[in-house]
């Protein structure tokens, strides 16, 4: 397969009997993991990340590792026009059976002090990114009547917190919208997913530049955890809200059912994204 570059539309394998996903924020941590799962389940992938030497190195693990066809497309997520490239890309895939929308990124400290560009960056890529990329694969599952998109939020979405103002805002949104569309996807056969893990090992942390040396092991997951309980959830058809791990399972009940002027002196012993 060739690669999709700057600017074309990718050559995705045209054996229809192989279903397909589209998986952003590929190139590490869950969304690479989501990549390697369902690579081993039997899909063709189309890998969006801003690192096309990353995607390429991912590209030739996913196609050594089984008779499956990979293609990449890189693209920053947080710019209207690769957004627009990557709608009519998804728009024109007819086997799309799975979208998962999970770039994303943190950032530290006050609303006053944040750089305002890498705010709104933020918000594109958190809440008007996913929005796009779900309304153009829409019409695909809904003609087939199948197929799932799941949107990695996080337990963040379900409290609100000083030091991380917008990271919490459009994780609440990116919960609440998956909620809404399984709402109105209800008969259709299609399946949304908010994917909410809580503290996960991957790159996430070190490229915000927190320091989380101080969280107990026990508050970890891996990638594989996450993307397990994920993928589980969906062939189970479970809830619309997948919490991965007991622990977070017990910590988002008690959030929804503690006192919403409680949560901000909590959070402001503790400011660091989940």
């Amino acid at each position: 397969m060739s690669s999709a570059g700057s600017g074309g539309t990718p050559a995705v394998s045209v054996d229809p009997s192989r279903p397909l996903a589209v998986v952003t924020g590929a190139s590490a941590g869950i969304g690479k993991e989501f990549c390697l799962r369902l690579a081993a389940r039997g899909y063709d992938l189309l890998v969006v990340a801003r690192d096309a030497a990353r995607l390429e190195a991912l590209k030739r693990e996913l196609e050594t590792s089984g008779a499956i066809s990979v293609d990449v497309f890189p693209a920053d997520l947080t710019l209207d026009d690769d957004v627009t490239r990557l709608v009519g890309v998804i728009a024109g895939l007819p086997r799309l059976d799975l979208l998962v929308n999970n770039a994303g990124f943190g950032a530290q400290g006050s609303l006053a002090d944040a750089s305002p560009a890498r705010q709104e960056a933020m918000i594109r890529l958190h809440a008007l990114a996913p929005m796009r990329l779900t309304q153009a694969a829409l019409p695909l599952l809904l003609a087939k009547r199948r197929g799932a998109i799941v949107n990695v939020s996080s337990v963040a979405s379900f409290i609100y917190s000083a030091g991380n103002v917008n990271y919490c805002a459009t994780k609440a949104y990116l919960t609440t919208f998956s909620e809404g569309l399984a709402s109105e996807l209800v008969g259709s056969g299609v399946r949304v997913q908010a994917l909410c893990p809580g503290f996960t090992r991957s790159e996430f942390h070190q490229r915000m530049g927190a320091d989380v040396t101080d969280r107990p092991p026990w508050m970890w997951l891996s990638a594989g955890q996450v993307v397990e309980a994920s993928l589980r959830n969906l062939k189970r058809r479970g809830p619309v809200i997948c919490v991965p791990g007991l622990r977070y399972k017990l910590m988002v009940l008690l959030l929804r059912h503690l006192p919403r002027s409680l949560i901000g002196p909590l959070t402001r012993l503790r400011k660091r994204p989940m």
